[in-house]
């Protein structure tokens, strides 16, 4: 049978048919304080990500104490735009308060009190929310590089089922909603085989895991395209969905493991190598993301079956955080939208591909 070919105005609507297509928003967003950025949003995702607002360290500060005032916010803003709204995220060594893992003396806590806090922590914050998020990243960026399970406060305390425990707690406080791991580099062959083992276990104990998120954190050379293809043909072998879930390509030089050791707030030369474009990117650059760009999603319309939903890691240029990273006062343009919420050469790019329903 002849595949459709479609061509739309706006990225939900013209891979409508393909996979999700999504934004991390921040709490000034949800707020609906920047209308222009706003206007983009609305137009052209329907999937929100949080940045920050669900994180630990923002939703439940103190022992005693949860914040949902951000989160609330952030939950609203997804409902009232009739979008599929993630949580991010529920358990992750990183942005998680000293005290989630000490008791009043600050020594370290018991397993046992420890995945008592950690039920407490999930069943109120995924509890709150049940039937209105849809999908949470149940635990985030727990393995090493060579897939080794990262020794974690969460593992030291409680051992390797940590994980384990996570994803029951988080199906108990809403049998409904999708539960995902999410990971940064998982096209490399050791750690994506690492995850795939770790997503195994779970299905074989019948833990309930509906997916795994693939952090798209890229550059317009890095990774190579066919090892993203082998980690998306592993993970479909095992099931279940994959979600690129911060996807952006950086277009920035990246300093060697030298120059990542030296003080680059005192080289003046480093600085400049490392930020060639702090006005303006050059046409031919932009002309090289948007190649870059269309080449990445060639690869997610190969996968479209698999691929549930693609996220881009903020909206705009500007609030990106790859501006500031490894070094202050980047000035990057890894998105589809510049600083002034105009699309990009990379945009259109990706309205220009044709695509094709694969269950026509």
């Amino acid at each position: 049978m002849v595949s459709s070919i479609t061509l739309a105005s706006t990225l939900k609507e013209h891979f409508a048919d393909q996979f999700l297509l999504g934004s991390a928003i921040n709490s000034a967003q949800a707020q609906q304080s920047e209308e222009d950025t706003d206007t983009v949003i609305q137009q052209q995702f329907n999937t929100i990500t949080p940045e920050n607002e669900l994180k630990w360290e923002r939703i439940h500060p103190k022992p005693d104490s949860f914040d949902f005032t951000l989160a609330d916010q952030y939950v609203r803003y997804g409902a009232a735009h009739h979008m599929f709204t993630i949580g991010h995220t529920l358990v992750w060594h990183s942005q998680t308060p000293d005290w989630v893992f000490e008791d009043e003396h600050g020594l370290p806590l018991t397993r046992d009190a420890l995945l008592a806090r950690m039920q407490h922590h999930i069943s109120t914050v995924v509890g709150r929310y049940k039937g209105k998020i849809k999908g949470w990243d149940v635990v985030n960026e727990a393995l090493n590089e060579d897939g080794t399970l990262r020794d974690s406060k969460w593992r030291q305390i409680i051992g390797d089922d940590f994980i384990e425990k996570a994803f029951v707690y988080a199906h108990d406080a809403d049998p409904d909603a999708e539960l995902y791991y999410n990971d940064y580099n998982l096209y490399k062959p050791e750690k994506s085989a690492g995850a795939a083992k770790l997503i195994k276990l779970l299905q074989d104990k019948g833990i309930q895991i509906h997916g795994v998120g693939l952090q798209g954190h890229y550059s317009l050379t890095h990774p190579a395209l066919n090892e993203l293809d082998d980690a998306l043909n592993l993970f479909a072998s095992l099931g279940i969905k994959s979600m690129i879930t911060e996807l952006d390509v950086s277009v920035l030089p990246f300093p060697s493991e030298a120059e990542q050791g030296a003080d680059i707030s005192q080289d003046l030369a480093l600085q400049k190598t490392l930020n060639p474009y702090p006005d303006a990117l050059p046409k031919a650059v932009q002309d090289a993301l948007g190649e870059r760009y269309k080449d990445i999603f060639a690869l997610f319309l190969k996968h479209q079956s698999t691929i549930s939903r693609v996220t881009f890691w903020g909206v705009n240029d500007a609030n990106s955080w790859r501006n500031n990273w490894p070094m202050r006062g980047r000035t990057d343009y890894p998105l589809l939208f510049d600083r002034n919420n105009q699309p990009k050469v990379a945009y259109d790019a990706l309205l220009s591909m044709p695509v094709q329903n694969l269950a026509d």
